[in-house]
């Protein structure tokens, strides 16, 4: 359970003390108080837009002016030249080539390739293409090898020349910079914000790093395609080195792909299977960038969040740079966690059909030109960006083996060449990161509103109550250590009104000609992607909520609705592990989070602990007075946060129902996981329109991809990935888990040790008015997971007959062998032990 660390801005007394922000507008940068955008003297409302027109000067308007900012860029005058940097150098002719020739030179790529050839001529050895009882035989096997390797080495230059940034032209840069700057600050009309606080810091470190030859690792989080962009804009301006950024390799696609590559990027593949030779490769240009002290950074995420919250790390490139340091080939890297924060994300209704199960369209030119132009025309608000205190992964690497070492355990903390103390230190890198750039994100107006539409009943919100409303979310971000983008001395109705602009009436509407301005939510499930930013300042309260829920749900007297401090810390317990994929909790653990939670809701009013009169240990948790007195207002909140994640699992856990095996079915039948899910998508369509789910958002694909993988983790569902990369990943049900069918009609019961689990859940689940749960509901949502369940099955045999006739294809979009063959058995066996022996070692609650 999470309890989040203390900030600056704890308080609204302390803002005006807070450091001011840098804002980025054009040519210009100037400081302002943190966070907030003054329109220039004389100028008022809307009319701000104006100076940073005239910072952007446009030909039709401005032509003199416009070839005069050009010109800049071109020769390159002051700042502009790019020439005075902090870090390793980089945009000059022959850098490409530098780099390329280190890569191909490293011991670890050429011993690779050197591995790679012996193992090719043992293959040709065994299959006769070399004999070993010829005279020549080993004249002709060296003769062999040296094309294996040459050939090794053509394909190695091939894939290095494709995937490494070619920083090769200041003239470039400069042209690129002044492009960027004009997209995107047109579209972010209110300009790039930065605290000064921080980039005098960053720049300091720079210095240090630069003077140890050392890499910046930056580590952001990645909500839109604009990252990439204001990275690169904020480095060029501060005068820091340009890092390579990691980039997939479905954004090289002609002309941007080349444009990108110039500008820093560096293209990888989405998978590299068992790709050794590439695998190696990407090691060792990391390896190279990291000896080199030049600039890094990647998303921790992996692929932009299409949710609007943290997504779990993906520990891919995490895993390489890790190993340069844990090898020796590297001795430090200094690592720099980055929040990037939108008013609005211009991708978000694209997110949206891709949650609701649409597959993701292949970036092309067309499309890139066409939504570029769009963009121009909005009015999206600004970008903030803010850098956590920079760290040294060394010294990150060192507490933690010391911290691990003072537990007694069978294991050597110290052997890094064990598997289990790097996947340890993995994932304790990757979640820190995650936690760094959650304590210094800042939310902005747009995600108050949007929090604060989602997190009250009834239709729709006055204007009056939509202002007290986010003050009162405001003083509680405050409060929980997070920052708010500051308004300085504008009136929160007129910053509302400007985050109302820029959602536009797409997302929220508003009924005129009432006794006052009602606002309402147009598009829900949009609309959660700017809630979705607050919740991290508020799980911890959200599942104390949430769990309390299991008792206040049942209606009557205060005493009812009461529960005992033991079913309390349970079903947070279970909650908390539920939701361990989803959310990041602090390390203090479930007892101290749990104390420090329920006493800040006790001074908010919100709750009344009830203690033992000797020890002073709390006993029972229920509603306070004044929060009945109010309505449960602020209850409800932390409850609204939370139920559309607890809608998802239980609908995730529902349907794994369906995926028990028909009445007399003897062999194990596999299930495509792709299809599995979308089979869940589907059943929660229909549940929501039949009235058995309260909130759309529980289809959400992300959501229930993180439900099933947090099933797998726990053994509830077995997976089979294949090494055939043709062949998608399958999965079943845990035979242990399986539920009982009625032995004649072969009808699903609802019972059993899977039933229960899905009740646990649904037990913290909203009720309103038009749902109730009930005996009627179970048996129809049984039914219907089960209908769905025996569909899957049929497509599963039938897609396995028609691929053995050869009339269908296994592999994407085709149907993947319903059995496993004797390989994927074992990959089975040795995945279920794996999985048993982490859970094991990893010594967590579980479900």
């Amino acid at each position: 359970m999470a309890d989040e660390q203390d900030g600056r801005d704890t308080n609204p007394a302390q803002v005006e003390d807070s450091a001011p922000d840098l804002r980025i507008l054009g040519d210009r940068i100037t400081l302002q108080p943190s966070g907030f955008v003054a329109p220039p003297k004389g100028v008022v409302g809307d009319e701000k837009e104006e100076a940073l027109m005239k910072n952007m000067a446009r030909f039709r308007s401005e032509p003199l002016q416009f070839l005069r900012e050009v010109s800049l860029y071109v020769s390159g005058t002051g700042w502009r030249a790019y020439d005075d940097v902090i870090g390793q150098p980089v945009f000059y002719p022959g850098y490409t080539e530098h780099i390329k020739s280190q890569v191909m030179s490293a011991t670890l790529l050429q011993a690779k390739i050197a591995q790679l050839a012996e193992m090719r001529l043992a293959v040709e050895e065994k299959q006769g293409l070399l004999n070993k009882n010829d005279r020549s035989f080993q004249t002709k096997r060296n003769q062999r090898r040296s094309v294996l390797v040459q050939s090794l080495q053509e394909v190695a230059e091939q894939l290095t020349d494709n995937m490494v940034c070619k920083m090769e032209s200041k003239t470039f840069i400069r042209g690129a910079y002044y492009m960027v700057t004009q997209l995107l600050l047109r579209a972010y009309h209110q300009g790039i914000h930065v605290s000064s606080e921080e980039v005098l810091r960053l720049r300091n470190v720079a210095r240090e790093a630069e003077k140890k030859g050392q890499s910046i690792i930056f580590l952001p989080c990645h909500r839109s395609h604009v990252d990439y962009v204001a990275s690169q804009l904020l480095c060029y301006r501060l005068g820091l080195t340009l890092p390579v950024i990691v980039a997939g390799d479905n954004l090289n696609f002609p002309l941007v792909g080349n444009f990108l590559q110039h500008a820093g990027a560096m293209f990888i593949r989405r998978s590299f299977g068992d790709d050794q030779l590439y695998t190696t490769l990407v090691q060792a240009y990391i390896d190279v960038l990291l000896q080199g002290g030049y600039n890094f950074e990647c998303f921790i995420e992996g692929g932009r969040s299409r949710t609007g919250k943290l997504l779990p790390p993906k520990f891919g490139i995490l895993s390489f740079i890790l190993d340069s340091i844990l090898s020796g080939r590297v001795q430090d890297a200094v690592i720099c966690p980055v929040s990037y924060q939108y008013d609005k994300v211009v991708e978000t209704e694209g997110y949206v059909t891709e949650l609701l199960g649409v597959p993701k369209k292949k970036e092309n030119l067309a499309d890139f030109l066409s939504g570029g132009s769009s963009v121009l025309s909005l009015r999206l608000g600004r970008v903030d960006v803010r850098f956590h205190e920079p760290w040294s992964l060394r010294g990150f690497i060192d507490e933690q083996v010391t911290r691990l070492s003072k537990v007694p355990s069978s294991i050597n903390w110290k052997d890094m060449k064990n598997s289990i103390v790097r996947q340890k230190l993995l994932r304790t890198l990757g979640y820190k990161v995650l936690a760094d750039i959650n304590d210094v994100s800042v939310v902005m107006p747009t995600a108050l509103i949007g929090t604060v539409l989602l997190t009250l009943r009834g239709r729709g919100v006055g204007r009056a109550e939509l202002i007290r409303r986010v003050e009162w979310l405001t003083a509680r971000v405050r409060a929980k250590g997070g920052r708010v983008a500051h308004f300085g001395n504008t009136p929160v109705s007129d910053v509302i009104e400007r985050g109302l602009e820029v959602l536009g009436k797409d997302l929220v509407g508003v009924v005129e000609g009432l006794a006052e301005p009602t606002y309402y939510a147009v598009d829900r499930f949009q609309l959660s992607f700017y809630r979705n930013m607050t919740i991290h300042l508020f799980i911890s309260e959200a599942l104390v909520a949430a769990a309390l829920y299991t008792r206040v749900k049942r209606g009557g007297g205060p005493a009812i609705q009461d529960i005992p401090y033991q079913d309390l810390h349970n079903q947070v317990l279970f909650l908390s592990s539920l939701f361990r994929g989803e959310f990041i909790y602090s390390g203090e653990g479930l007892a101290v989070n749990l104390e420090k939670t329920l006493q800040g809701l006790e001074a908010d009013n919100v709750v009344f602990l009830e203690r033992d009169e000797l020890t002073g240990a709390i006993t029972k948790v229920g509603l306070s007075d004044a929060e009945r007195a109010a309505g449960r207002e602020n209850y409800d909140f932390y409850c609204f946060l939370i139920w559309p994640f607890i809608e998802a699992s239980w609908l995730a856990s529902v349907s794994i129902m369906g995926l028990t095996p028909p009445l007399g079915q003897k062999d194990d039948i596999w299930i495509q996981v792709s299809k599995a899910q979308e089979s869940a998508q589907l059943l929660g369509k229909t549940l929501y329109h039949q009235g058995d789910l309260s909130y759309f958002e529980a289809v959400n694909k992300e959501t229930l991809k993180n439900s099933y993988q947090r099933f797998e983790e726990e053994g509830i569902i077995q997976v089979v990935k294949s090494k055939d990369p043709k062949v998608p990943p399958r999965m079943r049900l845990a035979p242990e888990w399986q539920p009982a069918r009625d032995d004649i009609s072969g009808v699903l019961i609802a019972s059993g040790r899977l039933w229960d689990f899905t009740e646990k859940i649904a037990s913290s689940r909203r009720e309103g008015k038009n749902r109730r749960d009930g005996a009627t509901v179970s048996t129809r949502v049984v039914r219907l997971t089960d209908d769905l369940g025996q569909k899957l099955f049929e497509e599963a045999i039938a897609g396995t007959d028609t691929t053995k006739k050869g009339k269908g294809k296994k592999g994407k979009g085709g149907p993947a062998p319903a059995r496993l063959s004797k390989e994927d058995e074992k990959l089975l066996k040795a995945d279920l032990k794996e999985s048993k022996r982490r859970r094991t070692l990893e010594n967590r609650a579980h479900l």
